[in-house]
């Protein structure tokens, strides 16, 4: 996930490849650990679920089998929720704890 800026230039179909991408990357990770580490990951993949139902594309008059159209602040909470992740997933790495950023 890029920066605010970076990720506010790219189009709507790319913000939600990237989420989808980080979602997947969250799943391939819990499918390999154990313990609290595979908990924090199991919340994290709950909590970036609603990417699942988005779409970002019209649905020129067909099926859209429960997809909706998130808006830019639904988009921009999610990554920065995927940036709050991938800052503490360092920590882990670099300190082996889980310790949950505090939000402002």
């Amino acid at each position: 996930m890029g920066t605010l800026d970076s990720q506010d230039a790219l189009s709507e179909v790319e913000r939600l490849e990237h989420l989808r991408e980080a979602l997947a990357a969250v799943a391939i990770a819990l499918a390999h650990v154990h313990g609290r580490l595979a908990w924090f990951l199991g919340a994290a993949a709950t909590a970036l679920t609603p990417v699942l139902h988005w779409r970002a594309l019209p649905a020129d008059h067909g099926p859209t089998f429960g997809a909706v159209l998130p808006t830019l602040e639904e988009y921009a909470e999610a990554e920065d929720a995927v940036r709050r992740l991938h800052r503490t997933l360092a920590s882990i790495a670099t300190t082996g704890h889980i310790r949950l950023p505090r939000d402002p």
